[in-house]
């Protein structure tokens, strides 16, 4: 049986996020061994698709919280990750209402 389009949505975000905060995690522990690191591109790449978990991979490891502009930038993104989020919660609240 085929997953309703708002069970997959909430899927999608989910990995996204775990896949955001994975990635912030190994980077943070190449940073601690000297090895090959993340480029600062595809962790903001990351961002865009999962930026709540990229957010807390930053905060909860205190990686990258003080490097600049990246700081800056991933603040940035996570703003309108939050803000697409709460505009397609208001569309599908809206719809199901209004239906």
């Amino acid at each position: 049986m085929p997953l309703p389009m708002i069970d997959l949505s909430l899927l999608l975000l989910l990995i996204g996020n775990l896949i955001a905060f994975l990635m912030f995690w190994l980077d943070k522990e190449q940073a601690r061994s000297g090895g090959w690191r993340i480029s600062e591109r595809t962790l903001l790449t990351a961002v865009a698709f999962g930026a709540l978990g990229a957010w807390m991979g930053q905060h909860i490891l205190r990686h990258k919280t003080r490097k600049q502009p990246f700081a800056s930038r991933l603040g940035l993104i996570l703003t309108l990750y939050v803000l697409t989020l709460l505009t397609a919660a208001l569309y599908v609240i809206w719809r199901t209402r209004f239906a």
